[in-house]
Parts: structure tokens; C-alpha cells; sequence
């Protein structure tokens, strides 16, 4: 997530996310840290669909995890499949109040809270290929990068307006 909103538009938060949404992407940020992945939200791909959180791991294997907040939002979202064409694993994460049983047995599975998430199910693996692996893993580092330059030319340009930014 973007660390400050540099131009009135964070790339993370467009109004699509429910508040159910970004309570269990929190969670589940908390469990990729704890696994030592690392994970951009709401990052765009070749396709034009935008992953809800997209992850590399020490391995460089890369992980996407679909959010869904209520039966009606995984019933409706059909595009889902699109994904196994970007990713090494597919999983799927909620809450406890969506029941786990409407997720495919061919995806792995999250279950989070604000706090942290566990995995039910692991995802299994499908390798991408080596030309879309570096495609993809060359847009996660550039996208990491931008990210984190848009955010500190925003802190330089508050600190320029006298605006005290330090945590």
C-alpha cells in the first residue's frame, strides 16, 4: 500500500475495496510478512485485471490471492481464472463469516482477520513460464519501486510545506 498519496489518488484505495476487504487484505499482509513474502496490493497486470494482492517469494515464486468479502462477491466475480495465467499459486482469502466451503478445492485458501490470517488450505503449484515469470517479477520490482519513490517525493514535498512527517 502506498505509504502517502502523492497525487490525490492512491493506487491502492479506488473505492472498490470494501472496509471487509482491506480488513483482510491487513490480515493476510501480516501472515506474508510472517512467511517472508512480499506483497503488493491492487497491482495491474498485462491482462488490464488488477490482483488484489500479488506476492514474491524468497524463490522468486509468485503467489496471487483473490479477496473475497461475501458469497455474492465470489459469485458474481468470474474473472478469477484469468489469474493462473500470472501466478505460480492461487488462493483465495476471507473472513470467517463467508463459509469456506464455495471456494474451488484447486485454490488455496486464507482465512484472516485485521490481525493476522491462517492458511486452511495450500495452493498448488502450476509453474509459469520463464519469459512470463521475468515479465512479471521485472513489474513487481518496478511497480515496488514507484511506489516507494512516489511516496518519498510526497514526504519531501510536505516537509517543503513545513508539514512535520516523522512517526
Amino acid at each position: 500500500m502506498a505509504i502517502v498519496d502523492l497525487h490525490g489518488k492512491n493506487p491502492t484505495a479506488d473505492g472498490r475495496q470494501s472496509d471487509r476487504a482491506i480488513m483482510v487484505r491487513r490480515g493476510v499482509q501480516h501472515l506474508l510478512k510472517h512467511m517472508r513474502l512480499s506483497a503488493i496490493a491492487e497491482m495491474t497486470l498485462r491482462s488490464g485485471r488488477r490482483a488484489d494482492l500479488i506476492c514474491l517469494s524468497e524463490k522468486g515464486e509468485i503467489w496471487i490471492i483473490e479477496i473475497k468479502t461475501s458469497i455474492e462477491d465470489f459469485r458474481v466475480d468470474r474473472k478469477w481464472p484469468e489469474y493462473r495465467e500470472y501466478c505460480d499459486r492461487l488462493f483465495f482469502a476471507t473472513h470467517a463469516d463467508v463459509p469456506l466451503d464455495i471456494f474451488p478445492e484447486d485454490c488455496g485458501l486464507l482465512l484472516a482477520d485485521r490481525y493476522g490470517a491462517e492458511m486452511i488450505r495450500p495452493a498448488p503449484e502450476h509453474r509459469l513460464a520463464p519469459a512470463r515469470r521475468k515479465v512479471l517479477t521485472l513489474a513487481f520490482a518496478r511497480n515496488a519501486a514507484d511506489r516507494l519513490t512516489f511516496a518519498e517525493l510526497a514526504l519531501e514535498k510536505l516537509e517543503a510545506e513545513g508539514i512535520d512527517v516523522r512517526i
